[in-house]
């Protein structure tokens, strides 16, 4: 266990707020890596010492099953080499370990963690062209630091009805894969990281998803977030903190266009020049602090439809609607969100639109092109 601590640094709850350890510490390498083969099990320290190109008919290319185990890919890469095999395997993890340093690359399953691998540390690594990227089979908490996700069908995922955990993401870049991550049944927490020109950034199905200081560019979509009516599933909540939300198509796909998660919260962050406006239905918002500016809509907000359906409740407090096509902010009937203290400007529909809302006060609305607003009260500076 202290083995496992010292090399893993804290469990995923203790690691979220604190200073990781630093994860290039030195190890003594007991197996040096010019022995290590395809199909090799690994029970001590490694480093490669070249490029594995190994056959997807392998059943991984390389397992750890000793714990505390650091494997260092030493600037090299792990690859399928030859026809591509549904559901070959990378690197396979079945105990608390890190590997770090080096590039995972063409697999059905790049990397992935079994029952065992309660506590993962994923450092400085490329995840690379693979089916599914990181591929959670067991109860796993990852710590993911520096790392780069690019062009997997799926970058961060799970095997479907048999997985949970958490994905801690730090200073990290996704870019080209056609769904960044997925929560289902697991807790997604990203701090100054990076994503761009994916196809879809998070898939929030069962969890909750929280961004920090973080940029979401160019991508076709920000998130699909569904309401899985009676079903099991059902996002707990999406939170944005002081993230930039930009020139993205869509903050959701066409077939999927309303987020419908338990709890919206959004804090001192910028959705900017995106092609859609932002579409609610939940039970709570925290709105604070935003502002959305030129998005051909801006937020939208609603009640989440289920077997017993409230009107939508929370704060609106503090944010500039500013230069949106259509209405700055609307909030449809029922919803009774608190609206205080906004500015709209030069919307082309309402600047707030909000009959049913309770007016908090201090909203400032004008130049806005179908109104300035209707249900609160607004001075026009």
């Amino acid at each position: 266990m202290a083995m496992s601590t010292l090399l893993l640094g804290a469990t995923a709850a203790q690691a979220r707020d604190a200073v990781p350890f630093d994860a290039d510490a030195k190890v003594a390498y007991s197996l040096g890596g010019a022995t290590v083969q395809c199909g090799d099990t690994l029970t001590q320290h490694t480093k490669l010492t070249r490029d594995l190109n190994c056959p997807g008919t392998l059943p991984y290319a390389l397992r750890v099953t000793g714990a505390g185990v650091v494997l260092d890919l030493g600037g090299y890469t792990v690859r399928r080499a030859g026809p591509e095999v549904i559901g070959s395997q990378g690197i396979v993890l079945e105990a608390d370990s890190m590997v770090r340093n080096g590039t995972i690359q063409g697999f059905g399953f790049g990397l992935v963690t079994r029952l065992n691998a309660l506590y993962v540390r994923l450092h400085k690594l490329t995840i690379l062209d693979n089916g599914g990227g990181v591929y959670n089979q067991g109860a796993t908490n990852f710590l993911i630091t520096e790392c780069r996700v690019s062009g997997n069908g799926q970058g961060l995922t799970r095997e479907f009805d048999a997985a949970t955990g958490s994905f801690d993401v730090r200073s990290s870049v996704f870019t080209h894969n056609e769904l960044a991550m997925i929560a289902d049944y697991h807790s997604i927490d990203v701090l100054d990281s990076t994503f761009t020109s994916n196809g879809n950034v998070v898939f929030c199905w069962e969890g909750s998803v929280r961004f920090r200081s973080s940029t979401i560019a160019w991508n076709a979509s920000v998130s699909t977030i569904p309401n899985d009516g009676d079903g099991p599933r059902v996002c707990g909540q999406m939170r944005f903190e002081n993230t930039l939300i930009a020139n993205n198509t869509a903050f959701a796909p066409p077939a999927v266009p309303v987020w419908e998660p338990l709890r919206l919260s959004m804090i001192d962050s910028l959705a900017v020049n995106n092609g859609s406006s932002l579409q609610a239905a939940a039970e709570t918002v925290y709105i604070d602090g935003n502002t959305f500016y030129d998005n051909a809509g801006g937020l939208i907000l609603s009640d989440r439809p289920g077997p017993f359906t409230v009107p939508l409740t929370g704060i609106v407090r503090g944010n500039q609607f500013l230069a949106n096509d259509s209405d700055g902010l609307r909030v449809l009937a029922p919803s009774t969100p608190t609206v205080i203290s906004n500015v709209a400007l030069g919307n082309t529909g309402f600047g707030i639109y909000a009959p049913t809302a309770f007016d908090g006060g201090g909203n400032v609305a004008r130049d806005n092109g179908a109104g300035d607003c209707v249900g609160i009260l607004c001075a026009p500076y």
